[in-house]
């Protein structure tokens, strides 16, 4: 079993392939996915990178109303994917591991998402489109733009 820290780690990047896939950012994560999961195995590295298109594949070629389910089982499967690379390393081994691909998600993938309770937050770019007549939405709640106000003298 994964140590929580690992198992988080695993879930970005599986997160990252799919939200990677089709952007400006897929060739370089691509790339670097396949190495690491090819450890210097120049075979496995090729099988990684066909795995990593089938993937692009699937999530380009989903319509509409599959996007979402097939988002969520990719992501799904590269997560347990990179687990089951890290269950199968020693300490030291995996150690150097889970830190190489923290390296390549800040590399390759400079975009985060975290949800909480009632709220996302998000660094980087947010793109939100609607395809075929659908609709998309973002709710950002109470956001002010500008300078804030100036104290008044009894402020300070």
């Amino acid at each position: 079993m994964l140590a929580q820290e690992l198992a988080v780690l695993a879930a970005a990047g599986g997160t990252a392939v799919v939200q990677a896939a089709g952007t400006d950012v897929w060739a370089g994560l691509r790339q670097a996915v396949a190495r690491w999961f090819g450890r210097g195995d120049e075979l496995r590295e090729r099988a990684e990178l066909e795995r990593l298109d089938q993937a692009a594949g699937e999530l380009e070629s989903a319509g509409v109303a599959g996007a979402e389910r097939v988002r969520i089982r990719q992501e799904a499967a590269w997560q347990t994917r990179i687990e089951a690379v890290l269950e199968s390393l020693d300490g030291a081994e995996q150690a150097r591991a889970a830190e190489e691909l923290r390296a390549l998600l800040a590399q390759h993938a400079p975009f985060a998402v975290s949800v909480g309770d009632g709220g996302q937050a998000v660094v980087g770019d947010v793109r939100i489109r609607a395809d075929h007549g659908s609709a998309a939405a973002w709710t950002m709640g109470n956001v002010t733009l500008g300078n804030p106000s100036q104290p008044g003298p009894q402020q300070g």
